[in-house]
């Protein structure tokens, strides 16, 4: 088992919104590979809300509700952005998620996350 301090933050809450933990010494566990397929649909969600948004201002004329649930829902990607990138951040630091026989550095955003 990991440490307290090498608990990975997971893409999701609890039902009364608090962060959720894992403690495992499996990088390839179902949990694991469960929480690294949420980020990818997490982010590849907020990439695609991204490009509506832009596309939506970039229009003449957008009615206030419209920039309203926009903004909103940037907002929560954002939100579950910023959890994903300090998931991330807190496995660069540990080297045993890297893996360098199969070239792996470890954990990255995909590229799609900067689009």
């Amino acid at each position: 088992m990991t440490s307290p301090t090498e608990l990975r933050l997971l893409p999701w809450s609890d039902p009364e919104g608090r962060a959720c933990y894992l403690s495992t010494d499996d990088a390839n566990g179902y949990l694991s590979r469960l929480a690294d397929n949420t980020e990818a649909i997490q982010l590849g969600m907020a990439a695609e809300l991204l490009e509506q948004a832009s596309d939506l201002l970039a229009a003449e004329k957008v009615a206030s509700g419209d920039l309203r649930a926009v903004a909103t829902d940037l907002a929560g990607a954002l939100r579950t952005t910023l959890r994903v990138a300090a998931s991330r951040g807190q496995r660069l630091s540990q080297p045993d998620t890297a893996d360098p026989e199969r070239g792996d550095e470890g954990p990255r955003l995909p590229a799609s996350a900067f689009v």
